[in-house]
């Protein structure tokens, strides 16, 4: 039998093994890895694009490279920031990071992806939300929590597409630019009979 301690053991790159995606050149070539400090104000521009959409964050206030230092001198040895490269330039990236503090939360972890809006709609997003799976897996999670703005419809497709299911909404929680908005709750189960996956 499994216990919580067996499940939260983490490797030492959890990332390790995770193929670069191919696109129809090797200039067209995609990587997803670790992000750096020297790559946070390329993060806080793509964050931007989502804040300004009003559809993809709570956040109004844009953000600069400092959101994401503190960001990430908070994080836990099981938290992390991952970034998708396109030709060399970073086009998206994503988190995985722990649900609660609460000892009882220690197998979920909440998941974020943000696009650049000049890359969206050519899979790059997709090959990030499986390197974050697997990122999420090898860091002991087994819930894993995606919270989106209910009229961002492409990212509650996305989610689907990726195993996600509705859990529930948050009526009314939000309030953005004078408007009420509903927060839909996304999960994933990840189970044992994934590890061999997860772990190729």
């Amino acid at each position: 039998m499994k216990t919580m301690n067996d499940h939260t053991k983490t490797t030492s790159n959890p990332i390790a093994g995770i193929a670069p995606t191919s696109a129809h050149s090797p200039r067209q070539r995609n990587h997803i890895r670790l992000a750096s400090p020297a790559e946070w104000e390329r993060l806080a521009h793509i964050y931007n694009e989502a804040i300004h959409s009003g559809r993809s964050t709570m956040d109004l206030i844009p953000v600069d490279a400092n959101y994401f230092r503190k960001l990430t001198d908070g994080f836990t040895p099981r938290e992390c920031l991952l970034v998708a490269e396109h030709a060399t330039r970073i086009a998206a990236w994503g988190i995985v990071k722990q649900y609660s503090d609460r000892p009882g939360y220690a197998l979920a972890c909440e998941t974020s992806v943000y696009v650049a809006e000049a890359h969206q709609g050519h899979g790059l997003g997709t090959a990030l939300q499986a390197a974050i799976i697997k990122t999420a897996w090898g860091f002991g999670y087994r819930h894993l929590v995606a919270k989106i703005l209910a009229v961002n419809e492409t990212s509650i497709r996305f989610h689907h597409h990726n195993d996600y299911q509705i859990a529930g909404t948050q009526k009314k929680i939000g309030f953005l630019n004078g408007i009420w908005h509903d927060i839909i709750i996304m999960q994933r189960i990840l189970t044992d009979e994934q590890s061999e996956e997860n772990a190729s």
